[in-house]
């Protein structure tokens, strides 16, 4: 979404363009983007009159608590917000036109505040950490299940460090890697960046090496069974839009994408109630 567009339209435009009346808005979201996410909905709340009620799980994984889990028992959700590659496996149950890219990640790593920082600045020093280390947590979600089924094979260590991982739950009945590693439970623990840097009591190494990214982002979508879709709608161009960069930038995600694609025609008729046309343009 341009700065022209956001000057023209105004934000108040952007944000009234997804409904004519104060909705409930249900939404499903991961732990990714959850930081930025819980900053921005109040903001969104206040300015469109809609109410946010929000459901917290993984994007992927065994978990019951999963987001896809979830929507196949049946569980209602106007929005989900998760992992890129998780949202585009959930395709047929979400609203043709509706997905929007809200930013980048990567994968990063933590220890016990106070220990030291191990070197992970290449893939062989990353390698000989990973060996060296005495236990290695990992999410439930994306970035444990790249973790435990592609990047530690890849590696060559796969077998080697089975005894000694450990995968942890994520919210809503678990919590971060980070704070296992607080505990002293493990001695370093992955997950996404945004996930790692505001947990208390561990110091964050850094993000693992370029070449080793799964290239991770976080999108939202319309569900295809949603009650509220132009609500929802707004609140995905709201959480795209210039005015939540800086939230995102500050809880983690290395780049931030802000621009909405151009609606499908079914989503240009849920905004068409709108005077702001040019959010469909």
């Amino acid at each position: 979404m341009s700065a022209t567009l956001l000057s023209r339209c105004g934000l108040a435009g952007l944000l009234l363009a997804g409904a004519a009346h104060a909705a409930d808005v249900h939404v499903m979201i991961s732990a990714g983007f959850h930081g930025a996410y819980s900053e921005l909905v109040p903001a969104f709340e206040k300015a469109s009159g809609h109410k946010v009620i929000t459901t917290r799980g993984p994007s992927m994984g065994d978990s019951p608590e999963a987001i896809p889990t979830r929507l196949a028992r049946g569980e209602a959700a106007d929005v989900v917000i998760l992992d890129g590659g998780a949202a585009d496996k959930l395709a047929p149950q979400l609203r043709e036109g509706s997905k929007v890219e809200l930013a980048k990640s990567q994968v990063g790593m933590v220890v016990k505040e106070g220990a030291a920082k191990p070197d992970i600045s290449s893939v062989e020093a990353f390698r000989k950490t990973l060996l060296a280390a005495k236990s290695i947590a990992y999410s439930d979600s994306g970035s444990g299940t790249y973790l435990s089924t592609v990047l530690f094979a890849k590696l060559g260590i796969a077998d080697q460090i089975a005894g000694k991982s450990r995968k942890v739950r994520g919210p809503p009945s678990g919590e971060p890697v980070a704070a296992v590693v607080a505990r002293g439970e493990a001695e370093i623990g992955f997950q996404q960046v945004s996930e790692l840097l505001h947990v208390p009591g561990v110091t964050f190494v850094g993000a693992l090496p370029a070449e080793l990214q799964p290239g991770f982002s976080f999108a939202g979508a319309v569900t295809r069974d949603a009650k509220e879709p132009a609500a929802g709608l707004a609140l995905l161009r709201f959480l795209s839009s210039p005015e939540a960069t800086p939230v995102k930038t500050k809880n983690g995600p290395t780049k931030v994408i802000s621009p909405v694609p151009t609606p499908s025609p079914k989503v240009r008729m849920l905004l068409a109630m709108s005077d702001c046309t040019l959010l469909v343009m």
